[in-house]
């Protein structure tokens, strides 16, 4: 069985997302530990922003007419796209930024897309795991409720268009010791937390037995 990671956080260890994320590949690698396991962080290592213009423009551009761009760009589609069709299991740790996915997270599902064909499901019935973060809270009955524009976003792509078989992990406040605004929730965040936790704990080792 083989797993495939991917981080966006831009949070580097401080990540809540990649600490999440960490905690269900430690599951699955101690019940597992010989299965391979590729990573690929995009908030440490960026796909390139024009790769995605590049690769759409290729795709409707005679091979020996291309430029070299567009040839790279295809090439990095193609190379996502099979790392996607290549596992067995996937993992995401994709938090909220600015209400929405991050311009890593757009770039790499656009450049998948282009890679692998638009309605292609590169992840039919296969686990999929999505770790994502917030930092205030955004459900029923608070102050930004709807204002979660990346997760119902990500369950499209990933299900709906890609098939996945998919287990949400979410943790919300994660600003709490960070912005002394949110201070009277540290209880819950602190709640939240453990939930998160135990959730990412009991999905890894659930992982590893698929």
């Amino acid at each position: 069985m083989s797993l495939l990671r991917v981080d966006a956080s831009i949070q580097g260890p401080r990540s809540a997302s990649s600490e999440l994320a960490e905690l269900v590949l430690g599951e699955f690698t101690a019940a597992a530990p010989d299965e391979t396991v590729l990573t690929r962080h995009l908030g440490e290592e960026p796909l390139p922003a024009d790769a995605w213009a590049l690769a759409v423009a290729g795709s409707a551009t005679p091979e020996a007419d291309r430029t070299a761009g567009q040839t790279e760009a295809l090439g990095l589609a193609a190379t996502l796209a099979g790392e996607l069709r290549d596992a067995d299991a996937v993992v995401l740790a994709f938090p909220l930024y600015n209400f929405g996915v991050s311009q890593h997270v757009k770039i790499w599902i656009d450049l998948v897309i282009a890679g692998a064909g638009p309605g292609v499901r590169l992840l039919e019935g296969k686990p999929v795991v999505l770790v994502t973060t917030r930092g205030g809270a955004y459900g029923p009955g608070t102050p930004r409720e709807g204002w979660d524009h990346s997760t119902d976003y990500l369950r499209r792509i990933l299900v709906d268009v890609w098939g996945a078989d998919l287990t949400l992990i979410e943790r919300e406040f994660t600003l709490v010791g960070v912005n002394p605004a949110l201070d009277e929730f540290t209880e819950l965040a602190g709640q939240l937390k453990a939930a998160a936790v135990a959730a990412a704990t009991q999905t890894g080792k659930a992982l590893a037995t698929r």
